[in-house]
């Protein structure tokens, strides 16, 4: 069985969406979901108590000081979901919230795998092939040494091996061209770190290259993945607001709309971020999940799923032998 303590209080559309993605994903026989907020709270929605519940008194907002917050709000969500696991309580914790409250209170909680300098947030695309590319680090850290990038490249290649199942996988470099000559200083010296890696490197990618299924992991620091990560989300949605507008201008626009629509919901599901839940903190000693501060209870279902494969395939235990 699979314990996962779930931060019900973190995220916009908290608990209500958290608690309805939790009872979505509860009809897999093999995970055990466990509720970490106000009791009180939780209890007061319908079918909550289907589930065990540990009470947790405070809840960190999405915009407080990560640092401060973790040290004062002691009782909150956050805190008390990752001494669940410290204590090997739950397997893994998979929180909304405060992504920098979630990292700082892991690091202080669960420490770092010994030979990781610095954890990378984790997260998936879809690619124009129907596959799929994992792309580190989204924003954990702004600013990256090129020991941090071969290692994001070395705990990338151990996810995308055991949890997506790629065999030998391909690792870019992400850069603004594919030359050796091009970057700056911190590609320049990344580069022949990953080529003397003994990783499957196929060197530097463009971004336009990341979602063409020509790679299976993205590398990069968290100040260019972060906004990377925003503008796919944003991209996303702008098309589809685009399609929509344009489906409802005129009856001939409908009636087409109307015959396009399997195929337009098809892609719709192929690149929704929901569909891929949320990301995982790599490099921590323990598995630990941040789903999307505005994750409804699709992504919260879905991020339950990928958690529990990461846990059958301990990927904490994987990453350790893969970094040197």
């Amino acid at each position: 069985m699979i314990r996962i303590a779930l931060d019900a209080m973190g995220g916009d559309h908290a608990p209500a969406e958290i608690i309805r993605g939790a009872l979505s994903a509860s009809g897999s026989g093999d995970i055990q979901i466990v509720l970490v907020g106000n009791e009180k709270v939780l209890k007061s929605i319908k079918k909550a108590s289907t589930f065990e519940i540990v009470h947790a008194s405070e809840v960190i907002g999405m915009h407080e000081s990560p640092v401060s917050s973790v040290k004062q709000k002691k009782d909150s969500s956050i805190n008390v979901a990752l001494n669940l696991l410290k204590e090997k309580k739950v397997d893994a914790v998979i929180s909304a919230g405060n992504t920098g409250a979630l990292i700082a209170s892991a690091l202080f909680k669960l420490g770092r795998i010994e030979a990781v300098e610095r954890p990378a947030i984790a997260t998936v695309f879809p690619t124009m092939n129907g596959g799929k590319v994992l792309l580190l680090d989204m924003g954990a850290n702004v600013d990256c040494k090129p020991k941090n990038l071969l290692q994001f490249a070395q705990m990338g290649s151990q996810y995308a091996g055991h949890v997506m199942h790629v065999k030998n996988p391909r690792i870019g470099l992400l850069n603004i061209g594919e030359e050796t000559e091009k970057g700056n200083e911190l590609t320049a010296d990344t580069y022949p770190l990953l080529k003397e890696s003994g990783l499957n490197f196929i060197g530097h990618i463009e971004g336009g290259d990341i979602l063409t299924g020509k790679t299976d992991v993205v590398v990069c620091d968290g100040f260019i993945g972060n906004i990377i990560l925003k503008f796919g989300e944003s991209a996303t949605s702008m098309v589809f607001k685009l399609i929509k507008k344009e489906m409802l201008r005129n009856p001939v626009s409908m009636l087409g709309a109307t015959l396009l629509l399997p195929a337009l919901l098809g892609i719709k599901k192929k690149i929704d971020y929901d569909e891929f839940g949320a990301a995982l903190i790599l490099g921590l000693n323990g598995i630990v999940f941040k789903a999307h501060g505005r994750a409804k209870a699709k992504a919260i279902k879905n991020a339950i799923k990928s958690c529990a494969e990461s846990v059958k395939e301990n990927i904490v235990e994987s990453i350790s032998c893969g970094i040197k």
